[in-house]
């Protein structure tokens, strides 16, 4: 079976500035600002982070689930059809992996509000599922004459 490469790559860019956009609104409108310093202020969390560059290297985590997210579509496709249906179930699963259990041992474990990791498994899950519906609106199958040389002849593999 062949995959549309460009389009999974496409998929999951437009994913990651999806997800991305969704990781602020979270932060910003669920979790707020408030609490975070709370948290600061109370020892609970660093007023300064271990990682200086923390916000760039969150994007670009998140712009790599989004790319592997809309790999696991291309390949999910292939057994239970195309269509936002996949992308939900891709996203749901890919977004219960990435955020449930280690917010889950937050919540239960840590002594930050709970609204906290909370609001961290809902940017994780739900940004999921979103770059994975995404991913799914813009995969396209490749098209047979992208697989032919302008003579006729099949093209070689792309391995």
């Amino acid at each position: 079976m062949a995959f549309n490469r460009g389009r999974i790559w496409l998929g999951g860019l437009v994913g990651g500035v999806v997800w991305t956009g969704w990781s602020f609104i979270v932060g910003r409108y669920v979790i707020t600002d408030a609490r975070y310093v709370a948290a600061q202020n109370a020892g609970l969390f660093l007023k300064t982070p271990r990682y200086p560059f923390f916000v760039g290297e969150w994007i670009a985590l998140l712009f790599i689930l989004a790319i592997a997210v809309a790999h696991l579509y291309a390949w999910a496709r292939a057994g239970l059809g195309p269509g936002p249906g996949t992308a939900l179930k891709v996203g749901f699963l890919a977004g219960f992996f990435a955020g449930f259990p280690g917010n889950f041992g937050q919540a239960t474990w840590s002594p930050v509000s709970r609204a906290i990791p909370f609001g961290w498994m809902v940017e994780m899950w739900l940004g999921a599922i979103l770059a994975a519906l995404v991913a799914g609106a813009l995969y396209k199958v490749p098209s047979p004459a992208a697989d032919m040389h302008p003579a006729g002849t099949p093209a070689p593999s792309k391995i």
